[in-house]
């Protein structure tokens, strides 16, 4: 299927690292041009440097930004519109989970945890929706988890803020019609970062990477078996994206391996 991307301009948020990463990879593997950032210096670089020798380096621009903050935000905006002078496709995915109880969160983890949360859709929406009005195709699609629906109890900070998120999405997606479509992307557990450092931590050293995921799987009750991978993901959101999608907006897919239990 061709999904018209090329010379298309993807703006990807977080995208040094897990689904992230794998999003701006897709967009070039598809034709399109893509602009990202992360907050770490170090792995930034090492992306570029990665998406330079497999592209090009004229189609990609990698900028530092914390997507909390409105000056970087504004600023990152402002590069890609010298850079292209464009957008078609804004991927908001920055953002991780905290992991603790009602008891166990104090105000301070409850006002950062909404922060980041919110202001990491509220700040790119807000900075690149000019560039997106002036698309023939616009679209937004914002990487948000299967709590929004299913909260989990060791996660109640973040269940909290991700069914605001959604919500929120939702509402965007009637306001921003017919011009520029909204959806989101709802997922269970995905192999990433956070869980190759809790692989590093395990108790039983004897346990291969596999058997270890593969028993994380069946304590999470994970229909598929194991977890979801970083491009399963990535394929779902440049589909969401791109213009192939043009009558989707308003919609959510969830991209659990089948672990919900909400019909």
């Amino acid at each position: 299927m061709d999904l018209a991307l090329a010379g298309r301009v993807a703006i990807v948020t977080g995208g040094t690292s897990g689904v992230g990463l794998a999003c701006v990879r897709g967009f070039l593997e598809e034709g399109a041009d893509v602009a990202f950032c992360g907050r770490d210096e170090g792995r930034l670089e090492r992306a570029r440097a990665t998406f330079a020798e497999m592209t090009g380096a004229d189609r990609i621009l990698a900028t530092r930004c914390d997507v909390t903050k409105t000056e970087d935000v504004q600023a990152f905006a402002k590069a890609v519109t010298a850079w292209r002078g464009r957008a078609d496709m804004l991927i908001n995915n920055a953002g991780e989970g905290r992991v603790s109880t009602f008891a166990t969160t104090t105000d301070e983890q409850w006002r950062a945890e909404l922060e980041l949360k919110y202001f990491s859709q509220v700040l790119p929406i807000r900075a690149f929706k000019p560039l997106l009005d002036a698309s023939d195709a616009p679209s937004i699609t914002a990487v948000n988890s299967l709590l929004a629906y299913q909260p989990e109890p060791h996660m109640v900070c973040t269940s909290s803020a991700r069914a605001g998120v959604q919500s929120l999405l939702k509402s965007l997606a009637g306001e921003f019609a017919p011009a520029i479509r909204v959806n989101t992307v709802m997922l269970g557990l995905i192999e990433s970062g956070q869980w190759e450092r809790r692989f590093e931590a395990r108790a039983d050293k004897s346990q291969s990477r596999d058997e270890w995921l593969g028993a994380l799987a069946r304590s999470k009750h994970i229909p598929r078996g194991r977890l979801g991978k970083p491009e399963e993901v990535a394929r779902a959101v440049i589909f969401l994206a791109s213009p192939s999608a043009s009558y989707i907006t308003g919609a959510s897919l969830e991209i659990s391996g089948g672990v919900s239990r909400f019909i």
